[in-house]
């Protein structure tokens, strides 16, 4: 049985620990948590880290993530003992797990951009971080095990790990921004060199039940350069340099991928339905601007008994275009003959269609006059197309252009059908089934 008395003396001595810490110079009290970093360079084979996939694996991060929130009142318990939100039913959200002896014993979400933006947008500002350029996601729904959380990082830092390599090799992501309690950020801060968000502070964040948050980002572009100069030099065990940008952990399981994707949605329509219908009830509390949205991502026939129902009087929103469930990141060139000249322009493809594709270019590209188009669809998957570029827009260094087919060619066909008719990233191994001829 638990002491009342002892407890409340724990209680007060970390709240005067905290109060004391918080009195020192700032750059001692970064000192002091890089003083904690202890990364293993080789963690127990028992721990593996992955895409979490399964029902199974998705239940027990969801029930890991909802029993935690309750602890730090982030949450007030729910009935299901799950914390499932809307946005880890999006295609665009992809949840990593630790998992020991099979067990999951940490977990975190990256939301990239949809239609439904971010959790922390409407209370931060994202404009300065917009005009670098590159992809956003946040980092969001992070949790470990309580058996695990005083055991020196053992699961945090490889969490942290599979994070940074996944984010900067596999999810085309630049930007990492997160919303966490004040007496958090500078955790953030100090170790991996998070900045503050223009909106320092804020008292009431209703993502996490009113808990104050404060907002940070991290350009991935510039973080090895960070983390070089100040952990550069330090001994393996506290190297995050080493350990984030060098290392290969086995325990990682990055996914395999036949095309050129760069993210990894695994909702089925078993999964959305057990999770968002029936285990919660996430989607019958959404509003009909957000349902509506959510029909613009899964437009598939057999979505629609799964899907929560729009009210046909409702027109609000209705115009939305149908948004794609997967997104690109496939090079290639362009090949145009011009007064018996060959030139050759480098391209990345990030939309694709049967009659057309955009990509950009760093070098200007001539419309109306056909050309041949190359494009690397996967690591043994290329396709080679007549094409004619037909509109371009410059944004930030890179051109933007439409192109139109003159005929796709199978590979091409194969793609676009299992873009187009494909859910989870499981549907383009298999993606010659949604060939037609």
């Amino acid at each position: 049985m638990k002491n009342p008395l002892l407890g409340s003396i724990r209680k007060v001595w970390r709240l005067a620990l905290r109060k004391a810490f918080a009195l020192l110079p700032r750059s001692v009290r970064f000192a002091i948590f890089r003083s904690f970093v202890e990364c293993d360079q080789a963690p127990d084979t028992r721990l593996v880290l992955k895409i979490a996939e399964t029902q199974e694996e998705l239940e027990q991060c969801f029930s890991l993530l909802h029993d935690a929130y309750v602890g730090e009142g982030y949450m007030k318990p729910a009935e299901s003992g799950l914390r499932a939100t809307i946005y880890h039913a999006l295609p665009t959200t992809t949840t990593l797990c630790a998992k020991f002896e099979g067990q999951v014993v940490g977990t975190l979400s990256l939301i990239r951009e949809s239609v439904f933006g971010f959790p922390l947008q409407a209370i931060f500002d994202l404009k300065g971080i917009r005009a670098r350029g590159g992809k956003i996601a946040e980092v969001s729904a992070l949790a470990v095990h309580k058996d695990f959380r005083k055991t020196g990082g053992a699961i945090l830092f490889p969490l942290m790990k599979f994070m940074y390599e996944y984010c900067t090799t596999f999810f085309d992501t630049r930007h990492l921004v997160i919303a966490v309690h004040p007496t958090r950020i500078e955790m953030y801060e100090s170790l991996l060199f998070f900045e503050r968000l223009t909106e320092n502070k804020v008292d009431n964040y209703d993502f996490a039940n009113g808990a104050p948050a404060v907002g940070a980002s991290l350009d991935l572009r510039h973080a090895p350069r960070h983390y070089k100069k100040v952990y550069g030099q330090k001994k393996r065990t506290k190297n995050l340099h080493d350990y984030f940008v060098r290392l290969k952990l086995p325990n990682i399981q990055l996914p395999n991928r036949r095309y050129y994707t760069t993210n990894d949605p695994v909702m089925t329509t078993k999964l959305l339905d057990h999770f968002f219908n029936h285990r919660t009830q996430v989607f019958a509390g959404l509003g009909m601007r957000e349902k509506i949205m959510l029909h613009s991502i899964y437009d598939l026939p057999e979505h629609q008994n799964m899907l929560p129902v729009i009210d046909t009087s409702a027109e609000t929103g209705r115009h939305l275009r149908q948004h794609q469930r997967y997104s690109l990141k496939c090079p290639g060139n362009f090949l145009l003959e011009v007064d018996g000249k060959s030139a050759l322009t480098p391209l990345r493809v990030v939309e694709l269609s049967n009659f057309g594709f955009l990509a950009h270019s760093k070098a200007a590209i001539p419309t109306k006059v056909w050309g041949d188009a190359t494009i690397q669809l996967g690591n043994n998957e290329q396709s080679t197309v007549r094409a004619m570029a037909v509109r371009g827009k410059d944004s930030g260094g890179n051109i933007f252009y439409g192109f139109t087919l003159a005929e796709p060619d199978r590979a091409w066909r194969k793609f676009v059908g299992a873009l187009t008719a494909g859910v989870t990233h499981g549907d383009l191994d298999h993606a010659t089934r949604f060939l037609t001829d």
